[in-house]
C-alpha cells in the first residue's frame, strides 16, 4: 500500500464512517501529507504499513522546530488517528505514535468582545454599499446565534425558519441543532434576503446558500475573516479578533447574564460540557461582582 492510496481510504473513512466536515478532513489529510513530504525529502523508503516509530518521532522532532506547540499537538493527534484507522482496517498491528507524547497545552481562549465593542464593529459596516446588509446579517447571526464561521458559510435558505424564529444549523459531524434566530439576526437576514440577495447574481450550484459573494457562489471562511479584520481596524480595536470572537462573546455574555452551562452547550453544539466551559470563560471582574452581589456576607 502506498501513501496516496492510504490517504484516500482514510479520507473516505472520515467522511462516510465518521461523518466529519470537509474542513476537518482537510486538516487530518494535511497532517499525513506533512509526514509524506518529510519521508520524501529524506528519501526514506517506508510505506504506511512499514513506517516505524523512529521515523515518526524524527518527523515530529524536526517539525517541532517550525511550528507552535498547539500545531504540534494537533499534528500528533491527526497522525494517531490515521494509524488507528490502518489498524482498524488490519493493515497494521501497532500505532507508531503510541510512545510519542504531545506537548502540554494550556487552554487558549480568544479575546471576548464587550457589547460596546461588538456594536462599534457593526457600526463600521456601510449599509449603503451593495454588500453592506449581507455583512451586517453575517455578524448579527454569528453573535446572535453563536454559530461557527463554517456553519455560516454553509447556511442555506431552507434552514431559516422565520415564522418559528429558528435556524437549523448543521455543525461538526453533520449534527444538527435548532437555535433561536434572535431579533437583530432576523431583522438583517430579512433585509438582506428580501431586498439585496434577490437581485444578486447566483451560481446555480449555490442558489440555496444564504450568503453569496459577488460571483454568486458561497462565501469562504477566509473571506469572512478578511471582512472582520477590516472592520476591527476601522473601529481601531487592538484585540485579536476573528469570526470566532463573536461565538465566544455570545456564550460569555449569555453566561454573565444568568444562562446555565447546559443550555449554552446545546446552543453551541458542543458534545462535551468541558468544551463549553472553555468558551464561556468569565473574567475575574465579573466573578467579583457576582460574589459581591449574591454572597450573604457582603453588605447590600
Amino acid at each position: 500500500m502506498n501513501w496516496q492510496l492510504a490517504l484516500s481510504e482514510f479520507q473516505m473513512y472520515l467522511k462516510i464512517e465518521r461523518g466529519l466536515s470537509e474542513n476537518s478532513i482537510q486538516n487530518y489529510s494535511f497532517d499525513v501529507q506533512n509526514l509524506v513530504h518529510f519521508i520524501e525529502t529524506f528519501q526514506i523508503k517506508e510505506n504506511p504499513i512499514q513506517i516505524t516509530s523512529e521515523t515518526v518521532q524524527k518527523f515530529i522532532y524536526e517539525s517541532a522546530k517550525e511550528v507552535s506547540a498547539r500545531t504540534q499537538a494537533r499534528r500528533i493527534s491527526g497522525l494517531r488517528r490515521f494509524f488507528d484507522f490502518l489498524i482498524f482496517e488490519k493493515y497494521r498491528d501497532s500505532n507508531p505514535t503510541d510512545l510519542i507524547e504531545a506537548p502540554k497545552l494550556g487552554r487558549k481562549l480568544p479575546d471576548v468582545l464587550t457589547v460596546e465593542e461588538i456594536e462599534l464593529i457593526l457600526d463600521q459596516i456601510d449599509l449603503g454599499q451593495p454588500l453592506g446588509h449581507r455583512n451586517r446579517a453575517i455578524f448579527e447571526t454569528l453573535y446572535g446565534c453563536g454559530m461557527r464561521v463554517s456553519e455560516i458559510t454553509q447556511l442555506t435558505l431552507s434552514n431559516l425558519m422565520f415564522k418559528e424564529e429558528l435556524i437549523r444549523i448543521t455543525g461538526k459531524g453533520n449534527k444538527q441543532r435548532l437555535v433561536p434566530m434572535g431579533k437583530y439576526a432576523k431583522k438583517y437576514l430579512s433585509i438582506y434576503i428580501n431586498e439585496n440577495r434577490v437581485f444578486q447574481k447566483k451560481d446555480f450550484k449555490y442558489r440555496d446558500f444564504v450568503f453569496l459573494n459577488q460571483n454568486g457562489k458561497a462565501m469562504t471562511r477566509q473571506m469572512i475573516f478578511t471582512i472582520i479584520k477590516s472592520l476591527a481596524e476601522k473601529a481601531n480595536l487592538k484585540k485579536a479578533i476573528s469570526p470566532h470572537s463573536f461565538r465566544h462573546s455570545f456564550a460569555t455574555h449569555l453566561l454573565e447574564n444568568g444562562a446555565d452551562l447546559r443550555t449554552i452547550q446545546l446552543l453551541l453544539g458542543h458534545e462535551s460540557i468541558t468544551t463549553t466551559e472553555v468558551y464561556t470563560h468569565l473574567d475575574t471582574q465579573h466573578l467579583r461582582k457576582v460574589v459581591e452581589k449574591f454572597h450573604p456576607r457582603n453588605p447590600l
